[in-house]
């Protein structure tokens, strides 16, 4: 449902990560671009309301004030909505190039292998 949310308010660059069998702390990275600090506050926003009513809650929120880079940690799923600059600087994707990487398109339908 975060990617849900993340298309329906135009998130560029939407990627993730499956780190299954890379790391042992979190089973998907959820990546996308926000073109302003607005728009990471918009982005963040979506996930966090429409995650809540369907009864889920993030374990921790970082970086939303700042809206440089927004970290929601919902433990098996972290999402992770960055300013252009920001993204290009700390390069999650490749800290993480080992592990498969989907990109999402606004016009391709996830066939539920995230599960959220």
């Amino acid at each position: 449902m975060c990617i849900e949310q993340l298309l329906s308010r135009k998130a560029e660059d939407l990627i993730a990560i499956d780190l299954r069998q890379t790391a042992d702390f979190v089973d998907y990275f959820i990546i996308c671009t926000g073109t302003s600090d607005v728009h990471v506050r918009a982005l963040a926003d979506a996930v966090i309301e429409g995650l809540k009513a369907e009864g889920q809650h993030p374990y921790q929120i970082e970086g939303y004030d700042v809206r440089k880079w927004v970290l929601i940690d919902f433990f098996d799923i972290v999402v992770h909505i960055f300013q252009k600059e920001s993204r290009q600087f700390y390069g999650l994707e490749r800290l993480w190039r080992d592990a498969p990487i989907e990109r999402i398109e606004d016009d391709v339908v996830m066939d539920n292998k995230i599960q959220m």
